[in-house]
């Protein structure tokens, strides 16, 4: 049976809950614990539960590691130190750096469809499923706040204008992923499965040799039924969709993925797309950018050679 990836939350800060294990009728350990704003889960292909617990225990506190360094609600971290500079530059280290240096080529190569300043539109939507559009005047009030070709970048500092904001929610799950697997590795771990809500990166096939075999949630049936798997050995997928997160009035639906030059969600985007790579932190990024490709989202996958589904 595939592990069906449902679609993501977005990254929050959350309390940190016991880690459990339990034993899947396919002969796996499963790890469960919160982390990252919802469900996260390490598959392990081994029979000693004591090592098991140890493992999931590494990739979590790996994930509640970076909750704690990068999510926006965390008042002694990273981006609510950057945040709360009211103008005045913030030396950072060299793990926070990257991250700024990869957001900064992200929104470089999306021509600016991909900023990490965007986050403060979500002052004015709240995709909760009900038909409350923001108003147009309180959207374009927000916008002036918006835009990374704004921000003064270089490493190591980082100086945002008065009122603008950081969210590195759009890369964080990812990143957090692709770190808990090289915790594993370094660990000598050489099969498992990570799935941070819906984020996944496989260590290895499973004992036996054969894939891990994940399922990709329907977003008309969130939570169940799946629609199509993918085969991992090694490497990460991603998926990106509305199916949990979204506005639907007279009839036309408004997901999440929002167009930071027009404080407005894309329009004609997928409602799901889902992308295998060699990294986590890749899917996610391919997945994203071919949301804010909206109609084009295909033939950008195509040019780019990714293995991709998309469901429109």
């Amino acid at each position: 049976m595939p592990v069906c990836i449902k679609s993501p939350p977005r990254m929050r800060s959350a309390e940190k809950c016991p880690v459990s294990l339990r034993t899947a009728s396919e002969g796996h350990v499963v790890g469960e614990f919160q982390a990252l704003g919802g469900p996260c889960e390490v598959l392990l292909d081994m029979p000693d539960l004591d090592s098991a617990r140890h493992f999931v225990g590494l990739a979590a506190g790996e994930a509640w590691r970076i909750e704690a360094k990068f999510s926006r609600y965390n008042a002694s971290g990273v981006v609510h130190q950057i945040n709360n500079a009211k103008g005045q530059p913030v030396v950072l280290d060299d793990e926070s750096s990257a991250l700024l240096d990869f957001a900064d080529s992200c929104h470089r190569i999306s021509d600016g469809a991909f900023d990490i300043t965007s986050g403060i539109l979500r002052r004015v939507w709240n995709f909760d499923g009900s038909n409350r559009l923001p108003k147009p005047a309180a959207v374009a009030a927000l916008l002036p706040q918006v835009g990374w070709h704004r921000v003064s970048w270089n490493r190591p500092q980082l100086r945002l204008p008065p009122g603008m904001e950081i969210d590195l929610g759009g890369i964080g799950k990812e990143y957090a992923v692709d770190q808990a697997a090289r915790q594993l590795a370094a660990a000598g771990v050489q099969s498992a499965l990570i799935n941070f809500g819906g984020d996944v990166f496989s260590l290895g096939p499973r004992a036996n040799g054969e894939p891990w075999v994940v399922g990709i949630d329907d977003p008309n049936a969130t939570g169940r039924a799946c629609v199509r798997s993918f085969t991992l050995r090694h490497g990460g997928l991603a998926t990106s969709g509305d199916a949990r997160r979204f506005l639907k009035k007279n009839g036309k639906r408004y997901g999440h993925i929002l167009n930071p030059k027009t404080g407005w969600p894309i329009q004609d985007a997928p409602r799901s797309v889902s992308v295998k790579a060699d990294s986590c932190v890749d899917a996610g990024m391919l997945a994203t950018f071919a949301m804010l490709k909206g109609s084009e989202a295909e033939d950008f996958l195509q040019a780019e050679g990714a293995e991709h589904f998309i469901i429109w």
